[in-house]
């Protein structure tokens, strides 16, 4: 099977249920966003939901995609950047734990963590402290790292670094590797319309969108939001909850439900949407099964806390994938 290369923000998930949504507020966070902090802020939130119950993943959204396409049995590796420190070696051993190859850069600065506030309604809401994450750099890119790999997927969150995100698509695009990318937050789109819309239709081959971060970028509603993002990418995915998925690739249009499930924490249900889809891709599925697959790793994540699932649910996803 093709092999699978992933590039992001490498954090450290601190998964944090909230009574209701007045400590957002008092936060200054608003609710369902993605949203970076400094560290002085990073732990007044901290502080704020001490006493709170918590627990810990390896996270960042490319990272959450590549595990589960890992968790599928596909070959995958991750590019990112971590501290010297428990964090960093945290996040360094559940990558390889899960047969995922960590191309981590060392940093001695403090590997970066998301507390991700999770709201009674299962929505999540996080403040991103990107510490060492944030040092992966255009520098850190060679042609070398992308031999071997069938498929480059990158998170829209590292717009922020436009040179290395550029750099990485160029690379990724010069290798002949086929790209995916998810635009990650509407409020990150939204400051970076204008170059996300050039690396769109210069570079990827296939788009992710929520309704949020696809109105961002296009100012549509989502299924003519679809129709714009079609026209800049070969295969665009725009996700509307709990209605599903549109997908369209040139005059085909397909629209996949939802699966039945229990909302418990959204976090993970579009990186894993992402890894169930790009999984149908390089098995030459059809658009549909591979919109299914995206389903039914959403609809199955968002009935756990946090992005990562057990071995009884995988075990489970595995057995019903050869009934789609």
């Amino acid at each position: 099977m093709a092999k699978i290369l992933g590039m992001g923000n490498a954090l450290v998930d601190i998964m944090t249920s909230i009574e209701n949504d007045a400590l957002l507020d008092s936060l200054s966070l608003p609710k369902g966003s993605m949203q970076l902090v400094d560290a002085e802020t990073s732990m007044a939130v901290s502080q704020a939901t001490a006493m709170l119950p918590k627990m810990m993943a390896s996270g960042g959204s490319a990272a959450n995609t590549i595990h589960g396409l890992a968790r599928l049995g596909v070959q995958t590796a991750f590019i990112g950047t971590v501290g010297a420190d428990e964090t960093g070696d945290f996040f360094f051993n559940d990558m390889a734990s899960n047969n995922i190859k960590p191309l981590l850069n060392k940093s001695t600065t403090p590997s970066g963590i998301a507390i991700a506030l999770v709201s009674p309604d299962g929505e999540r809401t996080f403040a991103t402290h990107l510490g060492a994450a944030i040092e992966l750099s255009a520098d850190n890119l060679s042609p070398e790292i992308f031999e071997g790999y069938a498929c480059f997927y990158v998170e829209g969150y590292l717009v922020q670094n436009e040179a290395l995100l550029h750099k990485a698509l160029e690379l990724a695009k010069a290798a002949g590797l086929r790209i995916a990318l998810d635009l990650a937050s509407f409020n990150v789109v939204e400051g970076k319309k204008e170059f996300l819309t050039k690396m769109l239709k210069q570079y990827v081959d296939v788009v992710f969108a929520n309704e949020e971060e696809s109105k961002s970028l296009t100012g549509r509603s989502p299924r003519e939001a679809l129709d714009v993002l079609a026209e800049m990418c070969h295969i665009a995915v725009v996700k509307v909850g709990e209605k599903g998925s549109l997908i369209k690739s040139g005059s085909d249009f397909i629209q996949v439900g939802a699966i039945s499930a229990k909302a418990l924490d959204t976090t993970g249900a579009g990186d894993l949407y992402a890894a169930g889809f790009i999984y149908g891709l390089v098995n030459n599925y059809p658009l549909e099964k591979s919109g299914k697959i995206g389903s039914l790793l959403a609809g199955n994540v968002i009935e756990v806390m946090g992005a990562k699932m057990d071995d009884t649910r995988w075990n489970a996803i595995h057995a019903q994938l050869s009934s789609i």
